[in-house]
């Protein structure tokens, strides 16, 4: 039987305004469907114009300037739902869905739909539920000691995944699938008998865990910031601009 790391898998990835999700806006989106490890990759890509400014240092990031979003990028409303309906439709196939730093790129996505569609990412999960992958949160619990960022250039450098053009969304997108298999293969004694779906749960355990942790650092060390132990998405809704 083929091991869940071997089988299909889905990828999705993002490029922001910055890192409020409550607040900044996607523009540039992509999602990564490879049927099993090896095959040949499908990618959709999306390019947003916002309807906002895109600071000098998220452009710095990813390269999409406002007047190339502006020329180029599409109206948020029906690219947050096109994005929104592939996943569902990617939940409803079964394929576990890979997000480096899920509770960044799921609750933006969220909040785009709140903001564009008067809807929830939850709508389009109706009939079946995501089974997230987090490649930061797997490597996080299973390589718990070693030192170091866990950044997915980290992580690629790390497993040994070629990463060409980061910060573009499909790139980041394939090589955080890739991640995600080079974990399990290196894991694999850990983590060929449970499934994704048992993965999903126990990555929430775990990234609980993990935010704890990183909120007593914080405490040590004067940092006021706060961690929400929330994965793969937060559920607290704070006023948004």
């Amino acid at each position: 039987m083929t091991c869940w790391y071997e089988g299909p898998l889905a990828a999705f990835d993002t490029e922001t305004t910055g890192v409020d999700v409550e607040n900044d806006r996607i523009v540039s989106a992509a999602i990564v469907v490879q049927d099993a490890a090896g095959s040949r990759p499908r990618v959709s890509r999306w390019l947003v114009n916002p309807g906002v400014p895109v600071p000098a240092g998220a452009t710095e990031v990813h390269g999409l300037t406002d007047e190339h979003l502006q020329r180029n990028g599409r109206w948020p409303a029906p690219v947050m739902e096109e994005i929104a309906r592939l996943l569902g439709e990617q939940a409803a196939a079964g394929r576990p869905l890979v997000v480096m730093n899920a509770p960044f790129d799921l609750t933006l996505l969220d909040r785009e739909l709140r903001r564009h569609r008067a809807s929830a990412l939850g709508r389009y999960m109706e009939s079946s539920s995501l089974c997230v992958l987090d490649p930061r949160v797997l490597d996080k619990h299973l390589d718990r000691y070693r030192k170091g960022r866990r950044t997915l250039t980290d992580l690629c450098a790390q497993y040994e995944v070629e990463l060409e053009g980061a910060h573009d969304a499909a790139a980041d997108a394939q090589a955080s699938l890739d991640v995600v298999r080079a974990v399990g293969r290196r894991f694999a004694s850990r983590l060929e008998r449970l499934s994704p779906a048992e993965l999903h749960t126990l990555q929430a355990v775990w990234h609980a865990a993990q935010a704890r942790g990183l909120q007593a650092w914080f405490a040590r060390s004067g940092n006021p910031e706060t961690v929400d132990p929330a994965w793969p998405m937060r559920t607290e809704l704070r006023e948004a601009a």
